[in-house]
């Protein structure tokens, strides 16, 4: 009788153990059920907060592109208007300008009529003076 129940007990100690290790097992799959759930939670609060640095970036440089190109516009506008004075100027510029080698052009014409004039009021007069 001493063997049955040897082999009860065995039997309640396999029962037992294998209780144990099931009961064990469900604790390991409750645990990582529940930090495989926190690593979902971390990641999805880490890749948010990666959506909104994205967006805030992506903002920030829609901003300075509308910056950029608005100042292109500004500088294109003052680049045509500085264009269409630089031409006003280049067709204003003979009318009120006279070059250096047309100035020393006439200065010698007007010079070579005053010697000539001298020259035939000096004549005028030593005839005035043989005469007289």
């Amino acid at each position: 009788m001493s063997m049955g129940v040897l082999q009860i007990e065995t039997w309640a100690m396999i029962e037992f153990l294998v209780g144990l290790f099931i009961s064990f097992l469900g604790c390991v799959f409750a645990g990582a059920k529940i930090f495989g759930r926190r690593s979902d939670q971390r990641l999805d609060e880490k890749f948010a907060a990666q959506e909104a640095a994205r967006q805030a970036a992506g903002s920030a440089l829609r901003e300075q592109l509308d910056r950029y190109t608005a100042l292109s516009d500004r500088l294109a506008s003052e680049l045509i208007d500085l264009e269409r004075a630089a031409l006003k100027m280049q067709a204003t510029l003979p009318l009120e300008y006279v070059r250096r080698e047309d100035y020393v052009r006439g200065q010698s014409v007007i010079e070579a009529k005053l010697d000539a004039l001298y020259n035939k009021l000096e004549t005028v007069q030593l005839k005035g003076m043989n005469h007289g």
